[in-house]
């Protein structure tokens, strides 16, 4: 379900796909969750950046010369191309039932549980330049004028923000 509305929403021309890990109609998130809408989304960024069909990606000179019955596995254009033109998900399956056994037989959500674990135990995020502070701040100070002018930011609120940034 999550796969056909992102990628409706994508077909239709968003640039942002709602809900990434939510549950339940938006009424539960799920860190798990967030993780495997992470892989289906990649996957629809994958699709929607098309196919090109042209000699180079066609290799039916390749083709050719490999024949029937032949190793395409190893030839240089097989090598070039099979990391960049499909879609590699960090946990969707795709062994088969023996070797996913054999690898411990992990379903998916189990896998999203674990790797999400790991994310927020160890991710350590990259700080912001202080031009890149700068410019959130700059975008923050017109909304709020923006919103003081509307009447939508009361006094009281505008003094504690002015105060919080003479103290900062």
């Amino acid at each position: 379900e999550k796969t056909l509305t992102g990628m409706c929403a994508a077909m239709a021309g968003a640039n942002l796909i709602y809900g990434a890990g939510m549950l339940d109609s938006g009424l539960i998130f799920s860190y798990a969750q967030l993780v495997i809408d992470n892989d289906i989304f990649k996957m629809i960024r994958k699709v929607m950046q098309g196919m090109h069909v042209d000699d180079e990606n066609l290799a039916v000179d390749i083709i050719k010369s490999v024949g029937p019955g032949g190793d395409f596995l190893m030839q240089d254009h097989t090598m070039k191309y099979m990391r960049t033109l499909p879609s590699v998900p960090n946990l969707i399956e795709r062994n088969n039932r023996e070797n996913w056994l054999a690898s411990g037989g992990k379903g998916l959500a189990e896998r999203a549980a674990e790797r999400a674990a790991e994310i927020l135990a160890n991710h350590k995020p990259t700080p912001l330049t202080p031009q890149q502070e700068k410019t959130i701040e700059d975008i923050l100070q017109e909304a709020r004028e923006y919103y003081r002018e509307k009447g939508m930011i009361s006094e009281d609120e505008w003094s504690v923000y002015m105060n919080a940034l003479e103290t900062a």
